[in-house]
């Protein structure tokens, strides 16, 4: 009872193909063969892009004072 023979996996491919059909098996070949291409294609530019694509600088950002008097400033107010 060790290792099935080829035999074997002829019937079962045999009853796969009978209860799914050809055609659901083709699109579920070819679903699954584009997710794996997208998965390597994912992986392969996630390394690159982050070694050749340089890094942009942080950039400042300013405060405008606005002489509303509606405004409180939090620095300025003093708790009691």
């Amino acid at each position: 009872m060790g290792s099935f023979s080829i035999w074997h996996w002829l019937i079962v491919l045999l009853i796969i193909v009978l209860v799914f059909g050809t055609k659901k098996l083709t699109n579920i070949g070819k679903d699954l063969g584009g997710a794996v291409k997208g998965f390597k294609d994912g992986i392969k530019d996630g390394g690159t892009t982050s070694e050749t694509t340089p890094a942009t600088p942080p950039q400042q950002v300013t405060a405008h004072k606005v002489n509303d008097p509606n405004t409180v400033d939090v620095d300025a107010k003093t708790k009691s």
